[in-house]
């Protein structure tokens, strides 16, 4: 009896240990919170295999968390204000998703040196000491750059260049006067194309247009994460005053009067303000004749376009070209972060390290998977197989904080020659982004800002689109509103920051 009590003693010992030992080999999962709709290619077969090699490499596995694009502000915020150990590398940026106030507000973890250099050796030794410098907040670093990945994200307009042609336009749309020309001649000579079929409702157009006016027409360099698209520096040799644009410059009336012109003329729909088309597949069936955004768009898109309208020679107009005004990219316009709360920092660090540089692992993330979903021509480019469809064949992980050109590699189909004819055209006159280091601190004013932010989204859309009688009298009562909402002591408190960091 008692060898029989021995004997059941021994077997639930063993029986408590064996959840132990499996926990013990369980990998660690790192959830990875981004912005973009959840795919529906392929994207959880290719995450399949990236988590067997993490958790051969570090014993830790990738989750995904999307912010899908419907209210997508609002709910990322809500995230990082909310989070209790459920999300640990957070993608972010500090002109677009707001890195910057949620650091303030706490949302992220500091990185000291010593945890970089063990949990991310790879990235550490890879970013310079004075890229460190611009991720830091009151001393301490908050934010990992996207520092090795050349990109372009300056806007302007893509139009035909067969059409141009057409328009007497040999070498192309380079100019706002140009880009006038070329519409107005779509306008008389295609009655089945709208020249710019604006998808107005909802788009973010008001400080694209505005701001591409003005850095076409002054000096003026952008300041981001403000809140409100108002605030530019003088110019490269005068950063750190502050510009008047909105408040003094007849430049904005001139845009808005230009603006009206267009729109009297049927540039664009009437009902442009609740429009929300597709402007890029009107593009491709012909049925519009220019498209507004970035360079990194324009480089793909020329390639669906000739494939889509053969011939069509899609050409790229940016913001600034007239007066030679572009500003490199700012580093931390992709940056990755931990979120404050994670319960593994260090492993998430360690998956942050391997999807960055390793090249088994980037590669699938950003590609897919080699011999099936890609092959390498003799350049080394990539080649997608025939009858290729990204939203059905391909994975989509929004990789925008990690890229890395050492590894990364070129598409095959894309006009290299074109393209890099524009970025050495870019590399030659841009200047650095002058405001790496300023983290603006809105708690004396953000109140303000909040009203400026209503005043410009009641006025500059209708501004934009030229839904107005009177330009002239429609800015002056604009800036008698911005004027009412608190510019004033906005602009003294930036300014005063502006003087704090940069003031010789």
């Amino acid at each position: 009896m008692k060898k029989l009590v021995a004997l059941l003693l021994a077997v639930m010992m063993i029986a408590a240990l064996l959840p132990i030992v499996a926990s013990a080999d369980e990998p660690v999962t790192i959830t990875y919170l981004v912005t973009g709709d959840i795919p529906t290619n392929r994207t959880d077969e290719v995450l399949a295999m990236i988590n067997e090699k993490l958790i051969e490499k570090v014993g830790a596995k990738l989750e995904i968390r999307w912010i899908e694009w419907t209210d997508w502000t609002t709910n990322y915020n809500l995230a990082i204000a909310t989070q209790s150990g459920d999300i640990d590398l957070v993608g972010t940026a500090t002109d677009w998703l707001d890195a910057w106030p949620n650091t303030q507000k706490g949302g992220f973890l500091p990185l000291s040196e010593e945890m970089l250099k063990e949990y991310a050796p790879l990235t550490w030794a890879a970013i310079p000491a004075d890229h460190w410098e611009k991720c830091k907040f009151n001393g301490e670093i908050y934010l990992i750059p996207e520092d090795q990945y050349a990109q372009w994200t300056n806007h302007g307009f893509m139009y035909r260049g067969d059409w141009a042609a057409e328009a007497g336009l040999a070498d192309g749309v380079h100019s706002w006067d140009d880009l006038g020309k070329y519409l107005a001649y779509v306008k008389e000579n295609k009655p089945d194309v709208i020249p710019w079929d604006a998808d107005g409702n909802g788009s973010s157009y008001s400080q694209q247009m505005s701001g591409g006016w003005q850095t076409s027409h002054t000096g003026n360099i952008y300041i981001e994460g403000m809140g409100v698209d108002l605030f530019y520096g003088e110019s490269a040799e005068n950063p750190y005053t502050l510009s008047t644009y909105y408040l003094d410059s007849d430049e904005f009336v001139n845009f808005a009067k230009t603006m009206k012109s267009w729109a009297d003329a049927g540039y664009w729909r009437t009902d442009v303000l609740n429009y929300t088309g597709d402007v890029a597949a009107e593009m491709k069936e012909g049925t519009t004749a220019a498209r507004q955004h970035h360079t990194e768009t324009w480089t793909g898109f020329r390639t669906e376009m000739e494939n889509a309208q053969p011939g069509s020679d899609l050409g790229f107009f940016w913001f600034g070209e007239e007066m030679g005004n572009v500003v490199t990219l700012n580093i931390t316009h992709g940056a990755m972060a931990i979120a404050s709360s994670s319960k593994n920092p260090e492993k998430a660090l360690q998956v942050y390290d391997l999807l960055r540089n390793d090249p088994e692992l980037y590669q699938l993330m950003m590609y897919g998977i080699p011999g099936e979903m890609y092959t390498l021509d003799d350049n080394g480019y990539i080649a997608r197989p025939e009858g290729w469809d990204e939203a059905v064949m391909g994975c989509t992980f929004n990789w925008w904080w990690g890229r890395n050109d050492g590894i990364g590699l070129r598409a095959a189909d894309r006009d290299w020659e074109t393209i890099d004819k524009l970025y050495a055209v870019y590399n030659e006159k841009a200047v650095t982004y002058p405001y790496g280091q300023f983290i603006f601190d809105r708690t004396n004013v953000s109140m303000y800002l909040d009203n400026l932010s209503n005043v410009y989204n009641t006025y500059m859309p209708r501004i934009v689109f030229g839904m107005v009688e009177d330009p002239e009298a429609y800015v002056a009562e604009y800036r008698a509103a911005l004027k009412a909402a608190g510019i004033d002591l906005v602009m003294e408190e930036i300014q005063r920051q502006l003087d704090a960091v940069y003031a010789k």
